[in-house]
């Protein structure tokens, strides 16, 4: 069976260099009639106890964020990631994936207490606990009856979570660890009962995790709530530990290991933030169109103008562009996780290591995704236009909630930069072969062009051959930018900042055409005309990041000969044959929301 699984299992980050087949790859569409009825009982959650409340989120009403999660808690939608065994649903992985995409939408506040408690504040004891841990607080966190919190962020550690000062030092009869420090930003801070802890051992070189109950007369105190941009219900404050006594059973993994655990929580977390977007976009999407369609002026539903028409087909776009390249790694990790455990690899070991494979595309999807959100709102409040400014209306809190998803779960300047820099690793590694279609690219831009004219008669056929073209840019720039700066490179983050974009665009882009691609194969091509419209016009818009971003990565690191050959591939490989008629794929796009009066892909 892991065999099988293997073969048909694309690893991190080959998305670059090998093809994938629309067969292969999951989509929104492939869901079982069982995640169909956990959506939608989702669905009903949200909208009776969210939606409907929203002012009370917006009014900073933290008491509600905590009853409205116990109230989760009891439905068991705090425990769909954790095994059975320790009291939770046990789903797969893209399950808990559908969970936190449709829980999300309605409001910031309640995500982020969701994603705090589900992710950072319960995963590191179901994946690093012993099992006297797991056993003696999962159950408690999976119910809602306790929740979680993570500390990790420190006033002079961020994004160098490595760097933090909060120290542990082990008692003389070596029965605990006193923890001393302070934290920052600490989600769910004001109602939690248990806080995964990093703190530094003497003067080891990474941080180690702790499991720490929240006890008031244990030298634990807190600031006030912070008063933030969005997410106004979110509590968040600043954690104090003096001489806080913590068992030394309450180590989380072993001495030293915190570092690890903390980036991987963060993996994970990114994926599931990607997720936790998507629903937001389709609710604002979706109340853009029916505010266009109410809206009267110049005797005519604005919705007929063909400035607001473009703004709605590229909200809609991005957020089928998002869910599809989303559900799509999240089956890849499922299917990895489930190799390792038919090789007999513990569940915890096993999701450990398939998430920690597709690390890559975590992280593209965190930035795509969460600057999507961003624009949707934004473009919400336009159509919106005066009363898009308004707290009556709920466009502004979208966009002041959206806002937070570009820093959390790593800045994504840092994903921006570490999506580049893991898939030079693995190709170091030998776990991606980077360097041969990179010879194979650089042998091409030495060769002479074919000047045949394509058959590009099927669905597809071109968009195709431009996506493949996409992977050359990257390889050519990525390929000659290591040629130059070889270990260097960390060093000139402008140009890993720009090659992240090819690479972001690249992932997205070509998964939008597959779901499309299977979309239309199971549905007959005239009953997805919209959807094909949606890839064809992403990728368009993505051809155009791509020879941008490429063309300042070439002007960066190469001059003479050399950058005006690197020039003239760019040229050829971001090439059209057949342009798209843009203003048509929006308007077909459009059209079938205005019709639709929601988001209906």
């Amino acid at each position: 069976m892991a065999d099988t699984i293997e073969k048909n299992v694309t690893r991190g980050g080959q998305f670059l260099v090998k093809e994938t087949k629309c067969e292969d790859i999951f989509t929104p569409e492939d869901f079982s009639e069982e995640q169909l009825m956990m959506r939608d009982s989702v669905k009903e959650f949200v909208d009776k106890e969210l939606w409907a409340h929203k002012d009370r989120f917006e009014k900073k009403d933290y008491a509600y964020t905590e009853s409205s999660m116990r109230k989760a808690g009891e439905l068991g939608l705090l425990g769909v990631a954790v095994p059975e065994e320790y009291g939770g649903l046990g789903m797969g992985f893209v399950s808990t994936m559908l969970v936190c995409d449709y829980i999300s939408g309605a409001t910031g506040s309640f995500s982020t207490a969701f994603g705090a408690h589900t992710g950072i504040g319960t995963m590191p004891i179901t994946l690093y606990g012993t099992e006297e841990q797991k056993k003696k607080y999962v159950p408690l966190l999976a119910s809602g009856e306790w929740f979680g919190a993570y500390c990790l962020t420190e006033p002079g550690a961020g994004s160098d979570a490595n760097s933090g000062k909060t120290k542990a030092v082990l008692s003389d009869d070596g029965k605990y660890y006193s923890i001393t420090g302070q934290k920052m930003w600490i989600s769910n801070a004001g109602f939690c009962s248990v806080f995964i802890v990093f703190a530094r051992i003497g003067d080891d070189k990474n941080i180690t995790g702790f499991i720490v109950e929240n006890d008031p007369s244990n030298g634990i105190s807190m600031n006030e709530e912070e008063h933030k941009l969005g997410i106004r219900a979110s509590s968040t404050r600043q954690v104090f530990f003096n001489e806080t006594k913590v068992p030394v059973e309450n180590m989380l993994s072993e001495r030293g290991n915190g570092f690890k655990i903390a980036m991987n929580a963060l993996n994970v977390g990114r994926i599931k933030l990607a997720a936790a977007c998507l629903d937001a976009q389709r609710r604002v999407t979706s109340g853009a169109v029916k505010y266009a369609n109410e809206r009267i002026q110049f005797n005519t539903s604005i919705s007929s103008f063909g400035a607001i028409r473009s703004k709605l087909a590229e909200m809609a776009t991005n957020a089928y562009a998002g869910e599809s390249a989303s559900y799509r790694a999240a089956k890849d990790i499922e299917d990895r996780i489930a190799a390792r455990e038919a090789e007999g690899t513990s569940h915890q070991e096993a999701e450990l290591k398939g998430v920690e494979e597709y690390a890559i595309e975590c992280s593209i999807l965190k930035v795509a995704v969460s600057e999507d959100v961003q624009n949707c709102s934004d473009e919400g409040i336009q159509v919106f236009g005066g009363m898009g400014f308004s707290e009556d209306t709920p466009m502004e809190s979208a966009w002041r909630d959206a806002r937070i998803a570009r820093i959390y779960e790593g800045t994504n300047e840092i994903n921006r930069m570490l999506s580049v820099g893991m898939l030079i690793k693995k190709a170091m590694k030998g776990h991606v072969d980077l360097l041969g279609p990179a010879m194979k690219v650089q042998e091409e831009l030495m060769g002479i062009p074919s000047f045949d004219t394509p058959d590009f008669s099927e669905l597809f056929s071109e968009e195709k051959v431009i996506v493949a073209n996409l992977k050359k840019v990257f390889l050519m720039v990525a390929g000659s930018a290591v040629q130059k700066y070889g270990p260097d490179l960390d060093s000139h983050q402008q140009l890993l900042m720009a090659a992240a974009d090819i690479l972001i665009e690249i992932y997205m882009a070509e998964s939008t055409i597959l779901r499309t691609e299977k979309l239309a194969k199971s549905q007959g091509e005239d009953k997805v005309q919209e959807q094909i419209a949606m890839a064809k016009l992403y990728l368009y818009k993505a051809v155009d990041i791509v020879n941008l971003r490429g063309k300042e990565g070439i002007a960066s690191f190469s001059e003479g000969d050399e950058q005006r050959m690197m020039l003239m591939g760019l040229k050829r490989f971001t090439k059209y044959t057949n342009l798209p008629n843009v203003v048509a794929l929006r308007e077909k796009i459009a059209e079938k929301l205005v019709a639709e009066n929601t988001y209906c892909f």
